[in-house]
């Protein structure tokens, strides 16, 4: 899959951390089980590869994105795992040029015009606005969508269940990430009926494209 393929699945991406690798099943099973096809695994813990290669392996119809990928050679080691594409916080020469050598789907952050600048010099017309609360937020979009009309933005870190809506009803949006769908508490307390209610919300949820989970 591209990134655009990626970006499609899900109007709200669920960012997820996980200290314990028996949870990583149970919480794609609950949010598959809610509606939503992709789940993006921070490399936050010791544990994030192996909860990728277990969803992977287990649960092959579900889409996993390795998330916080900072160094090079992360890269490799996600998509051995099974990762379907990779999302970073930033964007670097470095990792450029490890997912260009890996051939794979790749989301950089970008705060600033001059981020989006240098992702485009390198063939890139996707972003993850990160951290999009305190990077300008919705505001930052629309103005972003002045210089850069094909650019689509996944916007990241800091926003809630309640600030969603102000997001995808932008053109430039294709789509939101948020850890509030499974976040840190409802994975170590097991509460699957919590992220599987927060799933089934996802999935009625609508881009300014039309796009439905």
């Amino acid at each position: 899959m591209n990134v655009q393929q990626l970006l499609s699945i899900s109007p709200v991406v669920p960012v997820v951390t996980m200290r314990d690798a028996d949870r990583a099943v149970p919480t794609a099973r609950a949010l598959q089980d809610g509606g939503v096809q992709v789940i993006e695994v921070t490399l936050r813990t010791a544990t994030s590869l192996e909860c990728i290669e277990r969803i992977a392996r287990e649960l092959p119809s579900m889409t996993v994105l390795a998330g916080t990928v900072c160094i090079a050679s992360q890269v490799q080691s996600s998509l051995a795992a099974g990762a379907a594409g990779i999302v970073s916080p930033g964007l670097t020469e470095a990792l450029a040029d490890a997912v260009a050598a890996a051939g794979a789907a790749w989301l950089p952050g970008v705060a600033t015009a001059s981020d989006i600048l240098r992702g485009l010099a390198v063939g890139l017309d996707c972003f993850k606005l990160f951290p999009a609360s305190v990077a300008g937020g919705p505001e930052a979009l629309r103005a972003f969508a002045g210089p850069f009309p094909g650019v689509r933005f996944c916007p990241t870190g800091g926003i809630d269940r309640a600030a969603v809506g102000r997001y995808l009803e932008l053109g430039n949006v294709a789509c939101v990430g948020g850890s509030w769908v499974a976040s840190e508490r409802m994975v170590d307390a097991g509460d699957w009926a919590a992220i599987r209610a927060n799933a089934e919300f996802v999935a009625t949820l609508r881009t300014a494209g039309g796009h439905q989970a």
